[in-house]
């Protein structure tokens, strides 16, 4: 893995298609890789693999590695985002058969998949591949806070997995589609998936996030954005740092907030309350403007996957309403709504 002059750092063609593994996870939240891939890259996926007995399941068709094998799938993808980054011991024979099946296993995990022993030798003897996607390169350098030229768009959270990558891939499509001259800008280990290139920001030590957002979104035309995909949230105790740093080395001069309204606790972190939209709005502006005095909100993306569109809908001109008249959108169900807060992103 190396920097490219354009700031991603690329990684070697991965096998396609993917076979999904979603393992033992119950919760849409701790599967966010593998509903990632199946809603921006379908056509690098065949199926999805999961012994969950909760149902869970991201549409794709059920296969065992050996099914998926004989389909044509390259590689199987841990599509699992868990707290830690870990891989389960109940995985490992899954993980094993996959190799003997002759699959390659990609991770975004913290966890190197060679430091497990099994696969190790599993891989070994059958020749697949172990590819580990969350690795940043070496050579990042410390922030120095210096404004960049090009124009810069960040999407943040009142938590984490519950849209900002989503809503960053949205918009930067919608830019296209408005002959925007537009980057998307992963910075988590779906995005780089779907991309081919980025940095997994919460793999990079503390010292370097800042640096590592500044080479990520580099000096552009004065009429280029980069739109970056956020992570964590300013108020979730375990994630915060990675956020601020993102934020300080990216310098957005638009961000966008993304919220589940049906989400009141933390997710994995029971005790702590989500904050509101406007303390993320007061909070990323007062931070935001140490290397941009000019930061804004454009908007918030609220993620209504859990309602009917006739309450999401409702919701939205509401939550408008009471933001003073801020556009509110669900990017994945798009319309006017959205229409216009890609709008006010590029005013």
């Amino acid at each position: 893995m190396n920097i490219s002059s354009t700031g991603l750092t690329k990684y070697p063609a991965l096998p396609q298609p993917y076979l999904l593994f979603l393992g033992d996870v119950d919760q849409t939240g701790y599967a966010k890789t593998a509903f990632g891939l199946a809603q921006w890259a379908d056509d690098k996926c065949i199926g999805e693999y999961s012994f969950n007995k909760s149902g869970l399941t991201t549409g794709l068709p059920r296969m065992t590695p050996t099914e998926a094998a004989r389909a044509g799938a390259k590689s199987l993808v841990i599509g699992v985002a868990n707290q830690g980054g870990r891989i389960s011991a109940a995985w490992i024979p899954s993980l094993v058969d996959a190799l003997k099946a002759g699959l390659s296993i990609i991770s975004g995990l913290h966890i190197p998949l060679s430091s497990i022993p099994e696969l190790a030798q599993a891989s070994r003897d059958t020749g697949g591949a172990l590819i580990d996607i969350r690795r940043p390169p070496s050579d990042i350098p410390v922030g120095t806070g210096r404004k960049r030229s090009g124009r810069r768009l960040l999407t943040v959270g009142t938590d984490c997995a519950l849209g900002k990558k989503y809503t960053a891939l949205a918009i930067h499509r919608a830019f296209a589609e408005r002959n925007v001259n537009a980057d998307f800008r992963a910075t988590g280990q779906t995005g780089i998936m779907i991309a081919g290139g980025g940095i997994p920001m919460d793999a990079v030590v503390s010292d370097f996030e800042a640096g590592a957002a500044e080479i990520l979104s580099p000096d552009a035309p004065a009429d280029h954005w980069d739109v970056i995909e956020g992570q964590g949230s300013l108020f979730n105790p375990a994630y915060a740092a990675v956020s601020l740093g993102l934020l300080h080395g990216s310098q957005p001069d638009v961000f966008v907030v993304c919220h589940d309204p049906s989400r009141s606790r933390m997710l994995g972190l029971e005790d702590y309350a989500v904050p509101s939209i406007e303390e993320v709005i007061d909070l990323t502006s007062q931070l935001g403007r140490l290397t941009n005095p000019d930061i804004r909100c454009a908007g918030v993306s609220l993620n209504t996957s859990s309602m009917d569109s006739k309450a999401a809908t409702r919701l939205m001109a509401r939550e408008s309403d009471r933001l003073v008249g801020l556009p509110v959108a669900d990017p994945i169900r798009g319309g006017p709504q959205f229409e216009r807060l890609v709008t006010n992103c590029l005013l």
